[in-house]
């Protein structure tokens, strides 16, 4: 897993289907240069959307 302390997505897991970029209320989440998902620390606001959708379970929301 790579990320901080707080949020974290399995860039091994993540095969980039944009499922969290599209639920993310806030618009936290983007694509890096991999095409992998990555979570903007500053932006999120922990409501557990992109984890519960994410087809894969590549994202783990830490509160």
């Amino acid at each position: 897993m790579e990320g901080n302390k707080t949020n974290a997505v399995n860039k091994q897991t993540c095969f980039g289907c944009g499922t969290c970029v599209n639920a993310c209320p806030v618009g936290a989440i983007q694509f890096d240069s991999n095409g992998k998902a990555e979570i903007d620390e500053q932006k999120c606001i922990k409501c557990h959307t992109c984890e519960s959708v994410c087809p894969v379970a590549a994202i783990k929301i830490k509160d």
